[in-house]
């Protein structure tokens, strides 16, 4: 019961973020308004992390099934890349450059602030 009610909050938070994203027709998907949702309400303790941790965990040590999906359909375009291996690998090269040093700042901040 506790892992239904786990998903249930996620759940509504994402349908909330969809909803969002719909009715005001914003450039930002709905699933990342639904996260910035969840971190609002986390942050402001109007859902605590024990509420939705079990769930969480999970999730974050299964995170590589749901790239599977992403995987087969860069796959099932492969027709689409032929001619734009360049432009793909240095877009994919880059936004990995992005993305690591961009989480090397939030855990160096992160433990700034956690050692005060």
């Amino acid at each position: 019961m506790k892992l239904l009610r786990q998903m249930g909050i996620i759940l509504v938070l994402c349908l909330l973020g969809e909803l969002i994203h719909n009715i005001f027709k914003l450039p930002i998907p709905g699933n990342v308004l639904g996260m910035l949702l969840l971190f609002i309400a986390l942050c402001s303790g109007i859902i605590k992390i024990n509420m939705i941790d079990t769930l969480s965990k999970f999730l974050l040590d299964h995170l590589s099934f749901f790239f599977v999906p992403a995987g087969v359909g860069i796959i099932s375009c492969m027709a689409i890349l032929e001619g734009q291996w360049v432009a793909f690998l240095s877009i994919l090269f880059i936004s990995s450059i992005i993305t690591m040093v961009v989480t090397g700042w939030t855990i160096q901040l992160y433990a700034r602030r956690n050692n005060k």
